[in-house]
């Protein structure tokens, strides 16, 4: 009565607390949550097969023990630190993939209305005063590259060894080609008539068909190459 009397309506504020509970509930997901639907929402955009499969590796290890079963919306920087910090000095690449990877998914939750408060994963301006630079910590080492004059040497020696390693090794060189484009090559693109290897665009990082001239030895170390990948 007291509240009819101030003006309130007890059935529209139950009403309202039950709509407010619903919504309550309906926003709470957990970050393990967030990142699974994350994950099934892109997978099919990416190219490579196996990015999925990293992601999950790589929250699995890192972010879930810390904020896996912690409602999305409640994930705070402290959280974030706590678990950059543990690997950022000695695992720093994998560190710094982390966080890219708990920044869209938190980017993820709050376009969903999972969550409202800023991202705490974000690096400019945010953790960059928190943690060092990436280029600051990991110095980066480069592989000893072959000395052009011994290229000859080389290829006659690679020639002479056998299986598919061999083979996809000897045609990236000869090819000037990325390691995914040899692994990911068929007969069908192979045009032994014009000497030409047709890499089609769904396989290549700028998304256009790539068209590689191929050398007698180019050619005959591409039929080489798939035999061995038949054959695998």
């Amino acid at each position: 009565m007291k509240k009819i009397k101030s003006g309130i309506d007890p059935v529209a504020e139950r009403a309202a607390a039950r709509s407010n509970l619903a919504a309550a509930v309906a926003s709470a997901i957990t970050f393990k949550t967030a990142a699974e639907k994350y994950i099934a929402a892109n997978e099919a955009g990416w190219k490579n097969a196996k990015h999925a499969a990293q992601w999950t590796a790589t929250l699995e290890t890192y972010a879930y023990p810390t904020i896996g079963n912690l409602q999305v919306a409640h994930v705070e920087t402290s959280h974030v630190v706590g678990i950059l910090e543990a690997i950022w000095n000695t695992k720093t690449e994998t560190a710094s993939r982390l966080r890219g990877r708990i920044e869209a998914v938190l980017d993820w939750a709050k376009v969903r209305g999972y969550r409202k408060t800023e991202n705490p994963a974000r690096w400019k301006g945010h953790l960059d005063h928190i943690l060092p630079a990436r280029n600051k910590v990991q110095k980066a080492t480069h592989h000893a590259a072959l000395d052009y004059r011994n290229i000859g040497e080389f290829m006659a020696a690679l020639k002479a060894v056998d299986g598919m390693g061999a083979r996809a090794l000897e045609f990236a060189i000869l090819c000037a080609s990325r390691s995914n484009e040899v692994r990911g090559a068929t007969w069908a693109e192979i045009d032994e008539k014009a000497g030409v290897w047709i890499v089609p665009a769904e396989r290549m990082k700028a998304e256009r068909e790539h068209r590689v001239p191929l050398s007698p030895a180019a050619l005959q170390c591409s039929n080489l190459y798939l035999a061995c990948l038949e054959l695998a």
